[in-house]
């Protein structure tokens, strides 16, 4: 008796993986209609070359959205444009920075999203170095902002990667430079965190009403290329423009020397005046024995607007969207409810993917898991746990299927940046799959993201990977057990009282 006992005891406490067995029947269908039967490519020109660069709010994105509709009806699936409360929207217009002494050169230039231009005129004024992190440095260099364009940071220490190979000198010295751009992070409790947000929110309007140009940032890449980002819940009303690793280095250079380079801006923007809605693209395979239970395949649709937003995330939107025509036309029925989601408002904050998990709060524990795919175009290679050891056996399961496709790699890491995190909170097992790098770090957030870094077989594979996966969690006996829950944190968006008026 005493052993039964023991032996109830241990099932009990036994992790999912050894309680359940995956069932891969199905995985065989799926692997061929992705890899033999892929519309992949032919929907990502269509994405890149049609429709182009999908920033938030722009009239692109509802193309894209309305498009990736027509796309899942057509594989027979059933379809929403799910709306939420966006922000104002931001519309990029020209931009000129031209550096007048100790030379006169054009540097290239490109706005840094949601900031205001200046009315078209030109501006003209010193660059200076300061240190703008908190409110303490920001204290020394006050009285210096006033008819000056700023770098707010130290240079990103960029490698060339044509160049000889790195030394131990060398790599101690890109540390010692990373260390003096890091942000003050010692006090990571929810007041201090919170106070670092509201400043960072601030710090615009505080340079604004000191009299400063506008500001200027390290496109932090080599090869001259820039690096975009940009928020609605980051506003600036100055002018900020992303300029090279090399030219921000060589204003710093010389401004070590003593000399005071000098630049002429101009630049058009248009910022809106009120909130507006945003749309995620919400499509769904519905499960034959539990509807109500869903597995979420995800990836974000929108995209920065240098390039055509190909690799970053037009390949993972297209994955997904062939991983729902690859079940549809199986033949195959999922068990559960298999929901695909082309999110938007990702590249501001992950502000889609927030609402969606809000809205769908109340049934968040019916969703058996969500899967993201945004790390380029390079094939998957398995999955980081996200913290989740527990399902580390499952997934070494759910992936030996693929394994002839190499994608059975199972790590314990956790993956940030994206849709997934969104999910966590409410406790729902969310993962980004890993993926070839494929030149990412090089085409993510540049003018290099376009469609010609785009690796068809890689595609059609990371497609039959996500279809089995998801077919197989729909199939699953039980519901994966739910993670820690956590409060969701809001992230500020407007200035403290008081700094509006220096507009």
């Amino acid at each position: 008796m005493k052993s039964l006992v023991v032996l109830l005891a241990l099932s009990t406490a036994a992790p999912v993986a050894a309680q359940s067995r995956v069932d891969t029947t199905g995985a065989g269908v799926l692997i061929d209609q992705a890899m033999n039967r892929s519309e992949v490519m032919q929907n990502l020109q269509h994405l890149s070359d049609v429709i182009g660069p999908r920033l938030t709010g722009s009239r692109a994105m509802r193309r894209a959205n309305e498009w990736t509709a027509t796309r899942f009806r057509a594989y027979g699936l059933r379809v929403a444009l799910e709306p939420y409360q966006f922000g104002v929207t931001w519309e990029r217009g020209s931009a000129s920075l031209r550096l007048t002494a100790p030379f006169s050169r054009a540097i290239t230039a490109h706005s840094w999203a949601w900031t205001e231009g200046t009315g078209g005129k030109p501006v003209a004024g010193p660059v200076i170095l300061a240190d703008l992190s908190t409110p303490e440095s920001l204290a020394v260099y006050r009285g210096k902002v006033k008819g000056a364009w700023v770098l707010p940071r130290a240079p990103y220490p960029v490698w060339n990667p044509d160049g000889p190979e790195m030394t131990p000198e060398d790599s101690t010295r890109l540390a010692e430079q990373l260390k003096l751009r890091a942000l003050p992070t010692a006090d990571t409790s929810a007041p201090a965190v919170a106070a670092r947000r509201q400043f960072a929110v601030d710090l615009p309007y505080i340079l604004k009403a000191e009299g400063a140009l506008g500001t200027l940032i390290d496109g932090a890449k080599e090869h001259a290329l820039l690096t975009m980002s940009g928020s609605p819940n980051r506003v600036s009303p100055l002018p900020s423009l992303v300029i090279s690793n090399e030219d921000y280095a060589m204003l710093a250079r010389l401004i070590a020397r003593g000399v005071s380079p000098m630049l002429e801006g101009r630049v058009e923007n248009r910022l809106g005046d009120k909130p507006v809605q945003q749309w995620n693209t919400v499509a769904e395979i519905r499960g034959s024995e539990r509807p109500r239970q869903v597995v979420i395949l995800g990836a974000h649709l929108d995209s920065w607007d240098l390039g055509t937003g190909v690799t970053d995330n037009g390949t993972g939107s297209m994955v997904v969207l062939e991983a729902a025509r690859a079940i549809a036309q199986s033949g195959l029925k999922p068990k559960r409810s298999i929901r695909f989601v082309l999110f938007s408002g990702e590249e501001q904050g992950l502000l889609g993917s927030r609402a969606y998990a809000e809205r769908h709060a109340a049934s968040a524990d019916s969703i058996q898991a969500v899967l993201v795919l945004d790390n380029g175009t390079g094939a998957i290679t398995g999955q980081a746990l996200q913290g989740r050891q527990d399902l580390e056996g499952l997934w070494r399961q759910l992936l030996a299927p693929v394994a002839s496709l190499e994608a059975d790699s199972v790590r314990d890491a956790s993956k940030m940046g994206t849709d997934h995190l969104s999910f966590l909170p409410y406790g729902v097992p969310g993962f980004n799959f890993d993926q070839l790098r494929r030149g990412y770090n090089h085409t993510h957030h540049s003018q290099s993201d376009t469609y010609d870094k785009a690796v068809a077989q890689d595609l059609k594979q990371a497609a039959a990977v996500m279809a089995v996966t998801a077919y197989e969690l729909a199939n699953m006996r039980e519901l994966l057990p739910r993670g820690p829950k956590s409060p969701v944190v809001p992230v500020p968006n407007k200035p403290s009282p008081g700094l509006a008026v220096s507009q």
